[in-house]
């Protein structure tokens, strides 16, 4: 199996199980109205698709991001999503609706600032789609729900500030052993 399909179903499985977590808040130190679980999972999403922009291009990245929004909201709605309770249901329409827009933005950042040196594209592209993606999931899940939406947005964004920081050193040492087919004169990739 290539890179491409690992890197696809990789994402699925983040999303999916990202959604299922985010509906548990940290009750350890009084956390529970700041941070879910969610927020340790969600940014491994800005790796795969950061590793997939570096070594296929923007094009194929978007390709793996369309694949992973698939599966993520198809076992979402089937795995975590229970159709009489509505934030439940909003949970899977605004992790849809924040994942792909949140994606396609790190995606462009990312192709923008791939020549720079090798950690600003992935934490610049990262923290972009972080910022994005809080806030859009959050406001359309639990806005007027009594949620504590907005700690928990903060809390949460923290959170994955902190794991895009440790998830540049995956980063660099997948960097060594993904080859750049961007550069290539044939940029059409064999997938």
């Amino acid at each position: 199996m290539n890179l491409f399909y690992k890197l696809s179903i990789l994402m699925g499985v983040v999303v999916v199980t990202s959604n299922y977590l985010v509906q548990f808040p940290i009750s350890e130190f009084g956390l529970d109205e700041i941070l879910t679980y969610g927020a340790f999972s969600y940014p491994i999403t800005f790796l795969i698709t950061d590793l997939a922009n570096r070594a296929y291009g923007k094009l194929v990245a978007r390709k793996i991001v369309y694949i992973g929004f698939i599966i993520g909201i198809l076992l979402t709605l089937f795995v975590s999503t229970n159709f009489s309770d509505i934030i439940s249901i909003r949970i899977a329409i605004g992790s849809g609706v924040a994942f792909f827009i949140a994606q396609n933005l790190d995606i462009n950042i990312f192709d923008h600032l791939r020549r720079k040196a090798w950690f600003v594209a992935p934490l610049t592209s990262s923290t972009l789609g972080s910022i994005t993606d809080t806030l859009l999931f959050f406001s359309i899940a639990f806005y007027g729900t009594g949620v504590p939406w907005v700690t928990l947005a903060f809390g949460d964004l923290i959170v994955k500030l902190f794991v895009t920081l440790v998830m540049l050193i995956p980063f660099r040492l997948l960097l060594i052993k993904i080859k750049d087919y961007t550069d290539t004169k044939d940029n059409r990739v064999k997938l």
